[in-house]
């Protein structure tokens, strides 16, 4: 696989986890967009800006998969703070389950002779 080839592979595979990783960090505990980002920091290969992390909140939101409400902050202005809907709960659980059956399967395709 040349390297560009190799690149876009990666960059399309982190986007498409990246809503199951926030909705992750988010089912865990409420939080704000910034705490996000610096978590997501965490583990670089999940880590994305604030560029990429806000307009996913967005989008997740009008989707209906989370909620929101205004909390103030020691630190500055108040924050927007993000929780999982019903429905953002359930499509979790959704997501974690195909992603154990995806992480299953394709374990078994690249280890094929080990013991389970």
């Amino acid at each position: 696989m040349s390297a560009d080839r190799q690149t876009e592979w990666l960059a399309q595979t982190r986007r498409g986890l990246l809503e199951m990783a926030v909705l992750a960090l988010i089912g865990q505990e409420s939080t704000y967009g910034y705490a996000i980002v610096t978590k997501l920091s965490e583990q670089p290969a999940l880590a994305a800006g604030e560029g990429t992390i806000y307009p996913l909140l967005r989008r997740l939101r009008r989707d209906g998969l989370l909620e929101t409400s205004w909390h103030e902050s020691d630190a500055g202005p108040p924050r927007q703070y993000y929780e999982l809907s019903n429905r953002g709960h359930e499509h979790l659980a959704a997501l974690r389950n195909e992603w154990l059956a995806i992480v299953g399967a394709i374990d078994e395709t690249l280890n094929p002779e080990e013991e389970r």
